[in-house]
């Protein structure tokens, strides 16, 4: 939850350390983390593992916190399912005194996600400004975005041209965040704007939390900076192959 702020434990640091290898030749142009000390951390741990962007800014915000669960915090997991069966329902739809529902949640994915589109298509129009049409060509080797994960993911179709690591993208963005926030934000995704799953992918993998440090890629477009109507493609979700 929110209110216990622990650090991360060595264990912890040792699967950020992974995810940080793992990712350490994408080149991001943004990374936002939630505020929390554990998600600090592992933004901190990546980006430094990383040979593009070290020094890239972590900009941290709060609408990423983990979901709020109120009198369940800081206590085991067998609590708050103990509490649901009392008031006879079901993890995680059960909001413990406190907390926050599933819909509030949702909320906040839904602004940050839109917050995102947005300085997307900013950068887009600055780019034109600029440059007076938009410049996406292929850049030199040191500009290529390497994804590690596309040799994993049979729908990684990034792009029609050489699985898409050479196309420069308006944005690539490092999103740090937590388990069932996650979760809710990928239910958004498939339930409010039908993002396209990968087809091996079953209901159980997409309803399931995160493990920590799980990789999830999403490309989304936003044709003529329509805001409104992105299409979105999940290219793998919650990939741990480096832990």
């Amino acid at each position: 939850g929110q209110g216990v702020d622990e650090p991360l434990s060595a264990t912890g640091f040792r699967q950020a350390d992974a995810a940080g290898l793992f990712l350490s030749n994408v080149k991001f142009t943004h990374v936002f983390s939630s505020d929390l000390l554990r998600a600090k951390q592992t933004a901190a741990t990546i980006l430094g593992k990383n040979k593009f962007c070290k020094d890239l800014e972590i900009k941290y915000d709060a609408r990423l916190r983990e979901r709020k669960y109120g009198v369940a915090e800081g206590r085991p997991l067998t609590d708050l399912k103990a509490m649901a069966k009392a008031a006879g329902e079901q993890c995680p739809s059960f909001t413990p005194s406190g907390g926050e529902t599933l819909d509030e949640v949702r909320e906040r994915a839904r602004d940050f996600f839109e917050f995102l589109c947005r300085l997307a298509v900013e950068l887009e129009q600055k780019e034109q400004d600029m440059h007076g049409a938009p410049s996406r060509s292929s850049g030199t080797s040191e500009e290529q975005l390497v994804f590690p994960w596309t040799n994993h993911c049979s729908e990684a179709e990034l792009s029609s041209s050489n699985g898409g690591s050479s196309k420069i993208l308006d944005a690539n963005i490092l999103v740090v965040s937590h388990g069932a926030y996650m979760r809710n934000w990928i239910g958004y995704f498939v339930s409010d704007l039908n993002c396209t799953l990968p087809t091996n992918l079953t209901k159980s993998q997409l309803s399931s939390v995160s493990p920590n440090t799980g990789v999830s890629h999403f490309i989304i477009k936003l044709e003529n900076g329509n805001l409104l109507k992105p299409e979105i493609t999940c290219v793998c979700l919650n990939q741990d192959s480096h832990l």
